[in-house]
């Protein structure tokens, strides 16, 4: 949860503070709408890592937190399922979308794990 949150917190702050050089590197026309939309999708970010930040210390897994353990392997789940689809589409993409693409397969897949595993808590019991 520490990992995902910090990940989600540096994107989040990055499109919220820098959306103009976040589209400029995209190849993506800034105007009032696109730096908008950004902007509002740095907010996201960065609120569902405040979300995990602020569960990182609770037991996950199973039953527990099962609607954070959800909403995370969903978000992570869509977009890199998107993002496949787009960078196979295209592959002459930045080389910034084929590692960010990589880290939300790998993290949709742990969520998955997490969701579906009863945790084990920090004394190494079931």
């Amino acid at each position: 949860m520490t990992v995902c949150s910090l990940i989600l917190g540096v994107i989040g702050i990055v499109l919220t503070f820098a959306p103009d050089i976040v589209l400029f590197n995209l190849n993506i026309e800034s105007n009032q709408a696109s730096l908008l939309l950004v902007q509002v999708i740095g907010g996201l970010y960065f609120g569902y890592s405040m979300l995990n930040w602020m569960t990182k210390e609770s037991l996950i897994g199973g039953i527990y937190n099962r609607p954070i353990a959800i909403a995370n392997f969903t978000h992570f789940l869509i977009v890199g399922l998107a993002m496949g689809k787009a960078l196979v589409s295209t592959p002459q993409l930045p080389k910034a979308l084929w590692i960010a693409g990589g880290v939300y397969i790998v993290l949709g897949l742990l969520f998955m794990i997490i969701l579906f595993r009863h945790p084990i808590n920090s004394t190494g019991d079931k």
